[in-house]
């Protein structure tokens, strides 16, 4: 066998393998591996408010067009304030995960705007950004609660998972005055170390030294970025917003050290940031295993930043 069939076998194995795992990872095809939604019960201790969110308060439907041209789906819940928060949902979710996160800022007196990210629930899109594109899309939301609220509006950004990387990415750009603080859970670091450590927990045989770096490559011909663009860390570095870092102690889908890194990488550019750990949450389970101190950390965070 000659080199250059060696060369032309090996380069074919990886392109297959990249596209594997981008179909697994990156295309929002459905997955196995997400547990499916449990049905509303009323023995639920959130059902009063997993309840309000979904049959009793009023939703407009807010529409935008991305800068390629994605149509994009929101709603928005009017609590006749000047303070809005905008919620981003997780990997594979979309806006109707996000009751329970609905619930609180609405107590606690802000409108909610809960957009569909790309490629999820109602919006157009055939991939999963993990926050680096949503990032932009995330400047056309904050632009339009501005349009229709108001300059003298106060928007504060919070996702959980991939949506509290989407946020933070988004921090690191340069965003309107009125965008006061940002609170993420349980986000990752960067996309590469996500899928990395994910790699490692349901494909250990495949070594990551090829599979992620040609998924990079292959996400960038068929998403346009590549997966080292989706980097919280260096957005952070940028980012000069008051940040609280929420995070449970037994998260295996995105690593409790992840909060740590994040924590640091921003601790020195304002003083107002707090890291909160909630003792035995699994993933996105804080507010479930703790909501009472939830509810308390996410309040005194937001009255430290004069919201």
């Amino acid at each position: 066998m000659t080199l250059g069939i060696v060369v032309a076998a090996g380069l074919a194995i990886e392109l297959v393998v990249g596209n594997y795992f981008y179909d697994y990872a990156v295309s929002n095809s459905p997955k196995s591996f997400i547990a499916k939604a449990e049905s509303l019960k009323a023995r639920d201790p959130n059902y009063s408010d997993l309840n309000w969110f979904k049959n009793k308060v009023h939703k407009e439907t807010w529409s935008q067009e991305s800068t390629d041209h994605l149509a994009l789906k929101a709603d928005y819940i009017n609590n006749h304030a000047k303070k809005t928060v905008i919620i981003a949902h997780g990997y594979m979710g979309s806006r109707q995960d996000m009751g329970l996160y609905a619930s609180l800022f609405y107590k606690l007196g802000y409108n909610v705007l809960l957009p569909d990210a790309r490629g999820h629930g109602q919006s157009e899109g055939n991939y999963v950004g993990y926050g680096w594109p949503e990032r932009k899309d995330y400047q056309l939301w904050i632009k339009q609660v501005l349009q229709k609220n108001g300059a003298d509006s106060e928007i504060v950004l919070f996702g959980v998972s991939m949506g509290a990387a989407t946020v933070m990415m988004t921090s690191g750009e340069q965003l309107p005055q009125q965008v006061k603080a940002v609170i993420e859970d349980c986000g990752y670091t960067t996309a590469k170390a996500e899928l990395t450590y994910q790699q490692h927990q349901m494909f250990p045989k495949v070594p990551t030294v090829a599979a992620i770096p040609v998924t990079s490559l292959v996400t960038k011909a068929r998403a346009g970025y590549f997966l080292g663009q989706a980097d919280a860390l260096q957005a952070l570095k940028k980012s000069h917003l008051p940040t609280l870092f929420i995070h449970g102690t037994k998260d295996d889908f995105v690593p409790t050290a992840m909060v740590k890194q994040l924590y640091a990488a921003h601790r020195g550019n304002n003083a107002k940031d707090r890291l909160f750990l909630v003792k035995g949450a699994a993933h996105a389970k804080a507010i479930t295993t703790d909501k009472s101190g939830y509810y308390q950390t996410v309040t005194e965070f937001l009255k430290s930043v004069d919201l």
